[in-house]
């Protein structure tokens, strides 16, 4: 380790009704990768915010090389040699990656001089990009590389990286690490933001945890156990998932042949997917995002329709019946987009409720909704889930993601499907969460439910799946027993590189 490149000192900020960061302070050194950890709602993203510009401070200050610092905005921030590549990425799917790489640059140089710097930084960190390539057509991996090289060529003295492995298969983040490794070495300041304990423990040299909006603790994560970081994180102890091992009984959901075009120009094709779920069984698909698992969520919920293939729910052909025969048939579905696809952004938590448990949950009588028996049923998933919000009259935009997550998760699971399907049911919650996230799901498949999670976490699927299936554009890889599988071999299954023959039900 060498000198402070960054110290925070008290640096608060409040919103109305909460204390999003109370008296912040720590540094973070040259050529150190310094872990920043914290349940949802610990005031992270608005910590990072302030460190590069999109946030003022209401209190506090920061030097930068021992220098006053406070940006105004990203672009003074990257002045001053500080870069983020984001969890969701800004990127023009219909631009190349030149033309991407040039936007974010405040003083672009010119086109052909860009495309030589981008392919020699490129593959000077193992990164490989072709500038020319229309990024509608690059993989999520290749993306995060667009960002991650946008940053490299501003030569930033700090990296801020927030959850950037989830989506990328365990090849493309041992690549990764090792970019951030060479980083080091070479002076860069990388401040890493991710739920993936295990990762932490193998990356970072040092972790500041926040819980509440204030600094809690800090700690040596080689040194210290997944489980102690969680605990850290939570202010408490917390049960692991744990299931308990029933035969699969009847088939329950039983896809052959399922075949759909692109849903528009970026959007990922499904080709000849099959496979069948059973009662108290959990069936794990992962995949690199944009590989076809929102597609296939699509299908499976009814809002898109294919004239190929069929699917049977419970014995009876669907295949053409919309998104209100299949919730009544018993399968309900959850998708990754929780704000605008899942949840309307501005409706209460209790309409919220109405909008998929309505006739499920006898929420709606001869056409009116029966409006107390509807904010029952919203405050007892609030209750059972802990999702931490004022009340279900609150409306969902106000909601966190994480805590959205649990209510959205929560929804769907207090209905006691037959069959359910969630994407992404863990996406962006601290481990606390996901651990009473797959916990309901693992008791759901207890009691008799046929469980389908589609996921980029492979850990979540290893932890609650008993059969795995990878998708990798639009196809769906023979389904194989867990216990059966290695983590590389799982790779190549989402790499599309090991055994790759399109998966039908028997007919």
């Amino acid at each position: 380790m060498s000198d402070i490149l960054l110290r925070l000192s008290g640096l608060t900020k409040a919103y109305p009704g909460v204390i999003a960061n109370d008296d912040i302070s720590f540094d973070i050194r040259e050529g150190e990768i310094h872990a920043l950890l914290g349940e949802n709602g610990a005031g992270k993203s608005t910590l990072v915010k302030m460190i590069y510009g999109l946030v003022k401070p209401d209190r506090g200050e920061m030097t930068l090389q021992g220098k006053a610092y406070a940006p105004a905005s990203p672009g003074q921030a990257r002045e001053a040699g500080v870069a983020m590549v984001f969890q969701h990425f800004s990127l023009f799917d219909a631009l190349d990656v030149a033309e991407n790489v040039a936007l974010g640059m405040e003083h672009p140089p010119r086109r052909r001089d860009l495309a030589r710097r981008i392919r020699d930084v490129s593959e000077a960190y193992g990164l490989p990009l072709d500038p020319h390539r229309i990024v509608g057509t690059l993989s999520a991996g290749e993306r995060q590389r667009v960002e991650i090289i946008r940053c490299l060529l501003q030569k930033p003295k700090l990296l801020i990286m927030d959850e950037p492995t989830s989506v990328l298969t365990p090849q493309e983040v041992e690549i990764l690490f090792q970019t951030l490794r060479k980083l080091k070495t070479e002076g860069t300041a990388i401040l890493y933001i991710s739920h993936k304990l295990e990762e932490i423990r193998a990356l970072c040299d040092h972790a500041t945890i926040l819980r509440l909006g204030k600094m809690v603790d800090t700690c040596t994560p080689s040194e210290t156990t997944a489980r102690a970081m969680a605990e850290m994180m939570i202010g408490s102890s917390f049960a692991a998932p744990s299931a308990r091992r029933t035969t699969p009984g009847d088939v329950l959901l039983r896809v052959d042949n399922l075949t759909m075009p692109a849903p528009g120009a970026f959007g990922t094709p499904l080709r000849g997917i099959g496979f069948e779920l059973r009662a108290g069984e959990v069936l794990g698909l992962g995949g690199v995002a944009g590989n076809g698992q929102d597609e296939v969520l699509a299908a499976l919920s009814g809002e898109r329709l294919s004239d190929t293939g069929t699917i049977w729910v419970k014995g009876a052909d669907l295949s053409r019946q919309g998104p209100v025969a299949r919730r009544a048939a018993g399968l309900l579905t959850a998708p990754e987009e929780r704000l605008g696809h899942a949840a309307a952004p501005d409706m209460s938590l209790t309409e919220n409720a109405v909008l998929t448990a309505g006739r499920r949950q006898r929420l709606i009588a001869k056409g009116f909704i029966k409006w107390s028996r509807a904010e029952r049923f919203a405050r007892d998933v609030i209750d059972r889930f802990d999702v931490r919000t004022p009340g279900p009259d609150v409306a969902a935009r106000a909601l966190s993601g994480g805590n959205l997550q649990k209510f959205v998760i929560g929804r769907e699971v207090a209905q006691a499907p037959d069959i359910l399907v969630v994407n992404q049911p863990t996406w962006g919650v601290d481990a606390a969460a996901a651990a009473a996230i797959r916990q309901a799901l693992l008791d759901l498949a207890a009691q008799g439910a046929a469980i389908l999670v589609i996921s980029q976490d492979l850990d979540e699927l290893m932890e609650v799946a008993q059969r795995f299936g990878a998708l990798n554009e639009g196809r769906l890889s023979a389904v194989k027993p867990v216990d059966d599988l290695s983590l590389e071999e799982i790779g190549l299954m989402m790499g599309g590189a090991h055994d790759m023959e399109v998966a039908h039900a028997d007919p």
